[in-house]
């Protein structure tokens, strides 16, 4: 994989390729479920006791080969003192993660209704360069004579398509005494798991093989290439079901989903859309198109449109979008709305509060059917701490509030445009921190001679550095206007 992280552990749709194949063996319902390990020991054990915290943990030593670590494996139940004697014992591979629990269930059926001392699932596949090839009897097609590895084949034997994927179910008693029997004594110097068969056939035993016709599920992943041809496959799956379950996906070219997210009847997925890890998307939701969802909840019948969020919180019938950023935290009440250009970070907005275009709201509670005006900002950090701001219920502020925070704003306030508030606002009150404005007349003449704007000045009648009657007209209605005047100016532009 060319990588520091150890193959198994890359992720395939939202979970590593071990926890893929973890899950499927899990779903068997197995006594014991038991993981070989040897590169990169440490990482892989404890990513595979994360994710699976009763699974016994094995070390292959250094003699190579899948026999030597299904050796190990039993060897490290038996210093658990719960050997496998008897039943029957599934081998799988750590790299295989579209492989099925139902796969595995119909591979065990087989082979106990057959008595088999062996079962083993094959595939058969146009080309089969590299695997190991599946060797059956000429008078009894149904007998599996054994497995020959591609490098110890012969040319004749190279021509067959039926693969072995590797992937066994054992009589366990036979696997152990076959096992003391394997040797190294062949073109890779390994344990061949593939001699247990000849071994057990040599005793007596049957052995035979269940074809998939589903070859993605006996598909491993060697390299970045085809970790990337399983994750596309893995999609298109998952986006199928999710299709055939309810959901209306618009473009599947377009939509990635992980096996982890859950989403309810009659959803839509606009073009261009990902989600993934937790999410939960509710009935009559749409996302998208162009968003990007990780661990987030969105509400019945909300809209999520352009939006990049993640452990976020979406109630039912709100809005978030176009061009918003949810981060970890983020709770949006019933009905609420984060619109665009939207930036919000661990803030709770109850029901009905609207926070629209052009803000940041960050460590920050915002109570009910409040409305926050155009580029508002909570000025959470004072370059060592983050501090909190409390907004109440039916509120509000005026274009380019400042909340500097700690700070709270009670219920029904109001605050003026452009106001910055640093102490606390009582319920009902109108908030300002307006300086006088003055106006330094005559000063792009004198400051940019020749300009466009003192040509467009000049132009308008004050050549002389004064103020033209219609503009002293105009300063003295604003001056009447006063402070009410500008701060609902502020709030007819917040809708």
């Amino acid at each position: 994989m060319k990588s520091a992280t150890p193959k198994i552990m890359h992720p395939i749709g939202g979970v590593s390729m071990i926890g893929h194949a973890l899950a499927a063996a899990k779903g068997l319902d197995p006594q014991h479920l038991v993981a070989v390990v040897r590169h990169q020991r440490e990482k892989v054990a404890a990513h595979i006791t994360q994710l699976q915290p009763q699974a016994v943990i094995a070390d292959q030593d250094e003699v190579p080969g899948t026999g030597r670590a299904v050796q190990a494996g039993l060897q490290a139940l038996d210093a658990a003192g719960a050997p496998a004697e008897s039943g029957t014992v599934v081998v799988t591979y750590g790299d295989v993660p579209l492989l099925t629990s139902e796969m595995l269930a119909e591979l065990v059926a087989t082979h106990e209704a057959s008595a088999n001392a062996v079962t083993v699932l094959s595939a058969m596949l146009d080309d089969a360069a590299g695997y190991g090839r599946i060797l059956r009897s000429d008078q009894n097609p149904q007998d599996v004579l054994g497995i020959v590895e591609h490098k110890d084949a012969t040319e004749a034997q190279r021509s067959i398509t039926e693969i072995n994927s590797g992937i066994y179910a054992f009589d366990a008693a036979v696997l152990n005494r076959a096992l003391s029997q394997v040797t190294t004594e062949n073109a890779q110097g390994e344990m061949y798991l593939t001699d247990v068969l000849s071994i057990a056939r040599a005793e007596g035993g049957k052995v035979s093989a269940v074809v998939t016709a589903d070859r993605w599920q006996v598909e491993g992943a060697n390299d970045r290439v085809q970790l990337q041809a399983l994750g596309a496959e893995m999609n298109r799956r998952t986006v199928e079901r999710a299709m055939r379950a309810g959901t209306t996906v618009i473009d599947p070219a377009t939509t990635w989903i992980d096996s982890t997210v859950t989403l309810e009847e009659d959803t839509t997925i606009l073009p261009g859309t990902q989600l993934h890890g937790a999410t939960h998307i509710s009935r009559n939701a749409v996302v998208g198109p162009d968003t990007t969802l990780t661990d987030v909840i969105v509400g019945e019948a909300a809209t999520v449109t352009r939006v990049h969020g993640s452990g976020a919180q979406i109630g039912a019938g709100a809005s978030a979008g176009p061009f918003t950023y949810l981060r970890p935290g983020t709770v949006l009440g019933e009905e609420g709305k984060i619109g665009a250009f939207y930036e919000t970070k661990n803030v709770t907005i109850g029901r009905g509060s609207k926070l629209s275009h052009l803000g940041y709201a960050g460590d920050a509670t915002i109570g009910e059917f409040t409305n926050i005006g155009c580029g508002n900002i909570t000025a959470n950090y004072d370059g060592e701490n983050k501090h909190r701001t409390v907004i109440g219920s039916h509120v509000r502020t005026s274009s380019n509030t400042v909340f500097v925070a700690p700070v709270s704003v009670g219920d029904g306030a109001y605050t003026g445009a452009g106001a910055v508030v640093r102490k606390d606002v009582p319920a009902g009150a109108l908030a300002l921190s307006v300086a006088p404005q003055r106006n330094a007349e005559g000063w792009v003449q004198a400051k940019r001679p020749g300009s466009a704007a003192a040509d467009a000045a000049n132009a308008a009648g004050t050549t002389d550095g004064g103020r033209s009657s219609a503009a002293a007209q105009a300063s003295g209605a604003a001056q009447a206007s006063g402070q009410n005047g500008r701060a609902q100016q502020g709030n007819e532009h917040t809708e």
